[in-house]
């Protein structure tokens, strides 16, 4: 494939788009399947590259007359539907911002978005319209426009004044902080064009064919892996996103043989469900599907999965933080398959591993994960920092290297093996979610003493939100009150983030500094739950639909 960049002029986004639809005009850009789109349309939905351009003329236009320019942020409340990828093309093509949020999110969670982001306008789909404008009730609280039926249209705005973002900032990407609220990752357009170069430059058993991939993903587009890498992957080669609303094993493989997908994106727990289901024509699909890129397949589970099904699971590192800066895919063989193995660092990323004490280990010794870019500028393609906290940004580099925070071990081939992270967050069906957040609203409650946040093993989601707390002398320790807790936490966060498992004790483990022992506090909860001393509330869990709906199966 030639060098994108020869051809991209101005080096944007929007130059990339427009270089691709020159080439590739009736190819597939977004296809969405029946499955992922049959609460809003009788038909699967498509829109090609050049339907696509046309769409994101006419929203330049909207925006524009609405007061939408450079440096402004807009939070998109979208979904993963086609009308998602053209706002977010219309509003860089602008030299906007966008912050993408789930639609999903509470309202406290919606309100913390907008007001930390500084966001100057919230287009939302009706069906979040109320809940969003009962959210943003503080002072200086954006505009909120609706898109409509047809991605073309949105209602407009007044103009706007509010100019927050930084030049060349592409996106406002909200991770799960360790030591608070979550934070704010400044997304560049290199960013986003270094993703997708990436990506397409894999080769080998991971090579993309330039105008021929159809890749699918049930990934939320308010992450990276789905907004940076999917979408710019197949941006930049004349490929399709395929691109469903969500995971559900039912509908998973007739999703992937209708919509002609030739590259899956997966997350762990993906694996493990998918080969609960009893055998049937799609065993295996390899003739179609070319392979799998993700993270996270339990080793139990790798080999046969590609046993059965035909095709390489490509397991690859990398953080919201990193992009393709940092980025280690086992993208060619050997693989080490079922070892938890996510290949050797290569091209220009540069990775080491140290102790405690921030001193080099040998191959063998488990350590935390540093990685960087060769050369001068070690973040080349990396985040541009933590909107609003330079002291977070700085922290997160230690002599030019950026710190992961995952522990792994290197083989002497030069490959890495994952093994654990070292910060205090529970990684539940790909969603980051850090524990102080979750103990920040457990600790509003007057019964609650002390409480801490891990992750305990679920073998379907491969981790799910465990709690222990203390309460208060004088309260009792019932499943009355555990429901109550989880209900506290959930009318505050996001559904994913409410406790699964939850258990009282007389204390936690803590250090002479009054720090919790994490591994401590790990076997205290195993010995909980072994002598049935927990309350199991995961059936509780639900997902949201529209305005207050639940989807009845647990999510």
């Amino acid at each position: 494939m030639p060098d994108l960049r020869s051809f991209l002029g101005g080096d944007s986004i929007s130059a990339a788009f427009r270089w691709t639809v020159a080439r590739f005009p009736d190819n597939d850009l977004v296809h969405v399947p029946s499955a992922a789109c049959a609460s809003y349309s009788d038909e699967p939905l498509t829109i090609t590259y050049a339907e696509a351009a046309r769409a994101v003329d006419a929203l330049v236009e909207r925006y524009a007359a609405a007061g939408v320019g450079a440096r402004h942020r807009v939070v998109l409340m979208l979904e993963n539907r086609i009308e998602f990828f053209v706002h977010f093309l219309a509003l860089n093509a602008l030299g906007a911002s966008l912050v993408p949020v789930n639609s999903e999110a509470a309202s406290e969670e919606i309100a913390y978005f907008a007001q930390h982001s500084g966001a100057a306008l919230a287009i939302v789909l009706p069906e979040h319209l109320d809940r969003v404008r009962a959210s943003l009730t503080y002072l200086d609280a954006p505009q909120v426009g609706v898109a409509t039926r047809c991605w073309t249209e949105f209602q407009s705005p007044a103009s706007l004044a509010r100019a927050d973002a930084g030049s060349g900032e592409a996106a406002l990407l909200y991770t799960s902080g360790t030591t608070g609220l979550p934070k704010g990752c400044i997304l560049s357009q290199e960013y986003f064009l270094h993703c997708g170069r990436w990506y397409n430059a894999m080769g080998e058993i991971a090579a993309v064919r330039e105008g021929r991939e159809r890749l699918i993903t049930p990934l939320p587009l308010n992450h990276s892996n789905a907004l940076a890498w999917s979408f710019m992957a197949m941006l930049l080669s004349g490929g399709c996103v395929v691109q469903l609303d969500r995971f559900r094993p039912s509908t998973w493989w007739p999703s992937v043989r209708e919509s002609r997908a030739t590259i899956i994106h997966y997350l762990g727990v993906m694996p493990a469900m998918l080969l609960k289901q009893a055998p049937d024509a799609v065993d295996p699909i390899g003739a179609q599907v070319r392979f799998g890129f993700g993270a996270g397949v339990d080793p139990r589970h790798h080999l046969s999965f590609e046993e059965r099904f035909g095709f390489p699971l490509i397991e690859a590192w990398a953080m919201t933080e990193t992009g393709a800066g940092g980025i280690i895919a086992a993208d060619h063989e050997p693989r080490h398959v079922g070892t938890r193995c996510f290949g050797v660092p290569g091209g220009s990323v540069r990775a080491l591993v140290i102790d405690d004490d921030g001193r080099p280990v040998g191959d063998g010794v488990a350590g935390e994960l540093l990685v960087r870019q060769a050369g001068l500028r070690p973040d080349v393609g990396f985040f541009s920092g933590y909107h609003g906290d330079p002291a977070a940004t700085a922290a997160a580099w230690i002599d030019g290297w950026f710190r992961t925070g995952d522990v792994v071990v290197r083989n002497p081939d030069g490959s890495m093996r994952f093994v654990d992270r070292a910060r205090n967050i529970v990684r539940r069906s790909g969603e980051n979610i850090a524990a102080v957040e979750v103990e920040g609203v457990l600790l509003r409650h007057p019964a609650v003493r002390s409480c801490a946040v891990m992750p305990v093993p679920d073998e379907i989601r491969g981790e799910e939100v465990g709690v222990a707390i203390v309460l208060s002398p004088e309260s009792v320790g019932d499943e009355e009150m555990a429901i109550e807790l989880f209900e506290l936490v959930n009318d505050n966060l996001s559904y994913f983030k409410a406790p699964g498992h939850l258990a009282f004790v007389a204390e936690l483990p803590m250090t002479g500094s009054q720090k919790i022992r994490r591994g401590e506090l790990r076997a205290l909860m195993t010995r909980e739950q072994e002598g049935r001393r927990t309350f199991d509330l995961t059936a509780r869990k639900r997902r949201l639909r529209g305005q207050g709906s639940v989807d009845r199966a647990p999510a």
